[in-house]
């Protein structure tokens, strides 16, 4: 089995990018700020075009899958996707391809 670790910068990045392709807008043009919380798990403040909105989990991975495909040339649906929050490395995720 492959596993693809995604970075916290990278998530962020995959969020910036995905929210500029729904917004068609500049990815420097969004700013992210991811959280976790023990109550409401992995979630994100997404500014872009003056408004706020919140992602929560499932938009996160949304986002992942859409970077996994556009930019990593990776199949997103192929890949099991699991968001962590690391002591030393902040909120990563990891990708699982195969059984």
């Amino acid at each position: 089995m492959e596993k693809i670790k995604i970075l916290e910068q990278d998530i962020i990045n995959a969020v910036c990018l995905h929210v500029a392709s729904k917004k068609q807008i500049k990815p420097e043009e969004v700013m992210v700020e991811l959280m976790w919380d023990e109550e409401y798990g992995f979630s994100a403040e997404v500014e872009a075009n003056g408004r706020q909105q919140i992602f929560v989990e499932i938009n996160l991975i949304e986002a992942i899958r859409y970077w996994l495909q556009h930019y990593m040339n990776r199949d997103p649906f192929a890949a099991r996707l699991e968001l962590v929050l690391d002591d030393e490395e902040g909120i990563i995720a990891y990708a699982s391809y195969g059984s």
